[in-house]
């Protein structure tokens, strides 16, 4: 009874150990079948020790065979092997106990408790013991594997009955082996040692396996003369159409020379699947997509000789560069078919995910291309900019990279279509896909020679615009056609769409550039200089202008007026433009990579400049027109007396105003047939608020006494004043609402209008549909309003 003091409590215990000692011991009469329990329990453990010494003669031999490899695995086995030896001895010696002294059921639990766990143990060790010895065993197939295939004895493996099979049996056990690796990361992570030895040493293994199978392959391209001759004739013109095919050695290939070029692509794309799959499991929780995506070996072998055999031809070309991408673009054509007929099939076999033999076939030529751009054409370009930067902007130097820029742009737009006329779906949209068949990805690893191009691209232009921007006659035509177009009618003159075509040209020449912010910097550094030059060039005839007669004179409003149109016209097409998708996409990348907030396009700068310019000139034109209004209204303003006549005396409109009024039609009218119909609006609009605020503040507000025959005479001649802006609108009165409204005080009767005096004045206007007048303004005018006594 006292050892019971020292066993543990029941709610200590397992649910699984307890149940298994409730089904062990329901009843005290089953405490007798303890001995045979123990017994059975040792009689498991002797399996499991003969198991174990089984394992561990396997183990032996593993050892003796790899010992440089398994010593630190061999230890631990045997560590595991002395603790079974001890457990065996303690559980014997339970049993005596059972047997000899009847132990309390509550020490029995524990040690029952203690060997289920230590059998959970063994089994651990058991799997860890087997999945150690089958990757060992693997791993020592494929070195052997890989020694064969270097050293060319094929005893060892009777299956292989050449390197190519022997290549193929090594890859079959490294397929096996991930698939292992990638199974224990799953369910043993904790494993995490096992899986870095076994990778270092097929690390090392492929170290052997890749340059062997390329070396192969190599050596097997060339023994069916691969590459094929270049030039037949040993010459090339500018149009490749025109030129023979080259011949195809994959075409012409037969029997065995077919068949082994097929089994070493096979074992190539395997290898490289295989390099996928184990990068996958490597990098888990990382950017997959960049880190997995490579070219395809294959096709890379193909292409490597070819540009090799390429150069020697290239290096004649340097000053016509026009022959290079003839060159490339006819090898790239003429070989693509058989991409798809023979080469696919075998990359499909091989289950090699997301790869396209036509794709990869015209990505590894034109970043071939792009190598050589690099390290041979565009550095002699830049020296000779160098040399030549004193002689002027139409320099040779600077007509060579113009040259060389527009073979490039002619160059991708013919390689795009062999990929996007082959009716596959394929991924080329983001800019990552875009630059392995674009030469234009050169300026994506080199910004300083993009910013040289930039340079010379907006200096060219702004020469090419400078005499159209010059010539007067551009000023004085008008676009024709505009409307039809999808265009309102701006009355621009033809210089903008001049200028248009220039910027359309330049933003043409950056579309195929691989990189959505190298467009938008291009657009920014090129496109915005031409717009802001146009803007400048107006500037500068609107303030001529304004210089010389203060835009006095009709011909000095016409030209401004040109120039407001011309404003209009170019900022309506810009915000279209900003509407498309190139644009967009260069819009949101600028919003992400800046700081300041978003934009609703990449023009809107240039965009809020030309409103700025139009707003201000037509305030210009308006104030001018004001200012010749106020100068002839001063004498119809001073004339008080005119308000003060009698009804039966009064004549119905006043001649001064009539003459006022010829003047301030004639100017909107003559603006009306120059000016663009949104700003003429716009124009109109305002002129009718400031002359409601000048007759309103010369008239009502001159302190004049306004008698029944003076308020006669100012309805007369607000009806001629609204008669000459009812050519415009429906409504005249609606754009002169403080002198309307006045003239309404003026016209009611005596008793009604006093209560713009009294008391409760603010209630009394808005009763009345009084809304323009301040309660000062309509006492003022109640007090002066004189009635027949």
């Amino acid at each position: 009874m006292d050892l019971a003091v020292h066993l543990p409590r029941s709610k200590d215990l397992s649910p699984s150990l307890l149940s298994f000692l409730d089904v062990r011991f329901r009843t005290k009469e089953d405490l007798s079948e303890s001995p045979n329990l123990a017994s059975e329990l040792r009689n498991q453990c002797s399996d499991l020790e003969s198991h174990l010494q089984g394992l561990h003669g396997r183990l032996a031999s593993a050892v003796d065979a790899y010992a440089s490899h398994s010593e630190r695995i061999g230890g631990l086995f045997e560590g595991i092997r002395a603790d079974l030896i001890n457990l065996r001895s303690t559980v014997r010696d339970s049993g005596t106990s059972l047997d000899g002294t009847g132990v309390e059921k509550t020490e029995r639990r524990e040690q029952i408790l203690a060997l289920a766990k230590e059998v959970a143990r063994v089994e651990t060790v058991r799997s860890y013991a087997e999945t150690a010895l089958k990757l060992d065993s693997l791993i020592g197939d494929v070195e052997d594997a890989v020694s064969t295939s270097v050293t060319g004895k094929f005893k060892q493996l009777p299956l292989a009955a050449n390197s190519e099979e022997t290549r193929l049996i090594a890859i079959k056990f490294l397929k096996q082996i991930e698939d292992i690796l990638t199974c224990i990361k799953i369910s043993r992570p904790q494993w995490m040692h096992l899986l870095s030895a076994v990778d270092h040493r097929v690390d090392r293994a492929l170290a052997v396996l890749r340059p062997q199978a390329i070396a192969d392959h190599r050596a097997l391209l060339t023994s069916f003369g691969w590459p094929p001759p270049l030039l037949g004739s040993g010459s090339v013109n500018s149009n490749a159409g025109n030129s023979p095919a080259l011949a195809n050695p994959l075409l012409t290939m037969k029997g065995d020379h077919k068949t082994q070029y097929c089994e070493n692509f096979l074992a190539l794309c395997n290898l490289q699947e295989l390099q996928r799959q184990r990068k996958s499991r490597q990098l888990e929780g990382h950017n997959l997509e960049i880190a997995l995506r490579q070219p395809l070996w294959t096709i890379e072998e193909l292409v490597n000789p070819i540009y090799v055999a390429s150069q020697r031809h290239f290096s004649k070309w340097v000053d016509k560069p026009e022959l290079i991408f003839t060159l490339i673009y006819k090898i790239t054509r003429d070989f693509i078919d058989s991409m798809d007929e023979i080469l696919q099939p075998l990359v499909d076999r091989a289950r090699l995910s997301g790869y396209s033999c036509r794709e990869e076939w015209v990505s590894s030529m034109v970043t071939s291309l792009s190598t050589y751009l690099a390290k041979e054409i565009f550095p002699v370009y830049v020296g000779h900019l160098e040399e030549d930067s004193s002689t002027g902007i139409r320099s040779p130097a600077r007509i060579s990279w113009l040259h060389i820029i527009d073979s490039m742009i002619a160059f991708d737009k013919r390689i795009l279509s062999l990929i996007t006329n082959s009716g596959l779906l394929i991924s080329i949209e983001e800019d990552d896909n875009l630059q392995r068949i674009s030469s234009m990805s050169v300026f994506c690893d080199r910004p300083d020679w993009f910013e040289i191009w930039m340079e010379i691209e907006l200096d060219d232009v702004l020469m090419r615009l400078k005499p159209e921007i010059e010539d007067e006659k551009n000023w004085s035509t008008k676009i024709q056609g505009a409307a039809l177009l999808g265009y309102d009618d701006y009355r621009s003159p033809a210089v903008s769409g001049a200028v248009l075509h220039h910027l359309s040209a330049v933003i043409d020449r950056c579309r195929p550039l691989p990189s959505v912010p190298l467009r938008a910097r291009f657009i920014r550094l090129v496109g915005a200089p031409i717009v802001k030059e146009f803007l400048d060039c107006q500037l500068r005839r609107c303030q001529e202008a304004e210089g010389l007669t203060a835009l006095a004179d009709d011909d000095a409003l016409i030209k401004v007026a040109n120039c407001v149109n011309a404003t209009r016209y170019f900022e309506s097409v810009l915000k279209e433009w900003s509407e498309d998708v190139f644009f967009i996409e260069m819009t949101l990348c600028e919003t992400r990579q800046s700081e300041i907030g978003s934009s609703e396009s990449i023009f809107e700068e240039e965009i809020l400049k030309m409103k700025g310019f139009r707003t201000e000139w037509l305030e210009k034109i308006s104030t001018v027109i004001l200012r010749g209004f106020d100068a002839r209204c001063r004498d119809y303003f001073k004339n008080k007396k005119q308000w003060q006549d009698k009804a039966e005396e009064v004549s119905v409109v006043s001649q001064t105003f009539i003459s006022v009024l010829d003047y301030l039609q004639g100017k909107i009218s003559k603006l009306e047939g120059d000016l663009n119909e949104v700003d003429f609006v716009g124009l109109w609009r305002s002129l009718a608020n400031a002359v409601d605020q000048l007759i309103f503040a010369g008239v009502l507000m001159s302190n004049a006494k306004f008698h029944d025959g003076g308020v006669e005479r100012f309805r007369g001649n607000l009806e001629v004043l609204f008669g000459v802006f009812r050519s415009w609108c429906l409504r005249p009165e609606g754009f002169f609402p403080k002198s309307n409204e006045g003239l309404r005080l003026l016209k009611m009767e005596q008793k009604h209008l006093r209560q713009a005096i009294g008391d409760g004045k603010e209630k009394w206007l808005r009763d009345n549909g009084i809304k323009h007048l301040t309660s000062a303004e309509a006492e003022k005018i109640a007090k002066h309003r004189v009635f027949k006594v």
